[in-house]
């Protein structure tokens, strides 16, 4: 496999897109709006010039990078020549179905189709398709150039040659891969979203506030950062959408997302991507700050 089309110019597609192309891999990054794309290009660039400024690659490393980066407005187009397609759209079923659907249509009938999804069933995204054996899910870590973990999950009719083909591939990455089955939330998301709903729900019942919550996290059991702090760079209604999944997969109450939770999203505070969730964000901004609401 040589040629990627990456689909989704978000966060997580350029960031699949730029670990791929730096790896020598030709890459269609597709989305449907040009503007997404030259912003994607434009972030890649600036997450090589880190890269370059710390001396992990070079000046022709950079180059050849994105030289390796063709973008597309066109799905057709963009994976004409796709020996595997990795799906990084929003995480919403219904349209992460309707892509694949398409894909399945368009696509050479040898080419693997995967899915970043966190969350969502795997065995249902390729239920829609004709090549269930050949859908598989990819779940990337973000920041995807920095994170080693790739989950790799193999839905109930994946085949065996296709997971190794990819877990295989994974390593050439760079990148750890790990196999696990599709059942809801798979590994990473089953035991982290539990985890960040409960720290939720201990701000929420005020046993302690977001900064101490964090700092008991951080400093008594080693996390690089805090569950708030972390759900906030994940995406508040990232995390209310897996707790959903999780809730609705195995029917148990201890998945049901904390009202506090639930009242953030719809009150618009999403964490980094709207400039407030447990902390206030900004450009710029050296230190967090807690958001007001939660302040004493």
């Amino acid at each position: 496999m040589k040629n990627i089309a990456v689909i989704g110019s978000g966060t997580m597609g350029n960031g699949i897109a730029h670990v791929f192309a730096q790896n020598g891999y030709n890459v269609a990054l597709i989305d449907i709006s040009a503007p997404a794309l030259e912003k994607a290009v434009a972030t890649i660039t600036k997450n090589l010039d880190r890269q370059l400024s710390k001396g992990a690659i070079t000046e022709t490393d950079k180059a050849n990078a994105l030289s390796n980066i063709t973008t597309y407005t066109e799905t057709k187009e963009g994976v004409k020549n796709a020996d595997l397609v990795v799906e990084a759209a929003t995480e919403n079923i219904d349209l992460k179905l309707k892509i694949f659907k398409s894909l399945d249509e368009i696509c050479d009938k040898n080419t693997i189709l995967a899915t970043n999804t966190s969350s969502i069933s795997i065995t249902k995204i390729a239920a829609v398709t004709n090549r269930a054996d050949k859908v598989i899910g990819m779940h990337f870590m973000n920041p995807v150039p920095v994170m080693k973990l790739v989950e790799v999950i193999r839905g109930y009719n994946t085949s065996d040659k296709v997971t190794a083909d990819i877990m295989e591939m994974s390593k050439k990455l760079g990148k750890v891969p790990v196999e696990v089955n599709d059942y809801p939330g798979f590994i990473a998301n089953r035991i982290l979203m539990p985890m960040i709903n409960e720290a939720i729900y201990s701000l929420y019942e005020g046993v302690a506030g977001v900064e101490e919550i964090d700092t008991v996290m951080k400093l008594g059991m080693a996390h690089p950062m805090g569950p708030l702090q972390l759900a906030d760079f994940i995406g508040l209604d990232v995390c209310l959408s897996i707790l959903h999944v999780l809730h609705d997969g195995f029917g148990n109450p201890k998945y049901a997302p904390c009202p506090l939770l639930v009242n953030m999203v719809e009150a618009g505070h999403k964490g980094v991507k709207s400039g407030s969730g447990f902390y206030t964000w900004g450009h710029g901004t050296k230190d967090l700050i807690v958001a007001d609401r939660f302040s004493k």
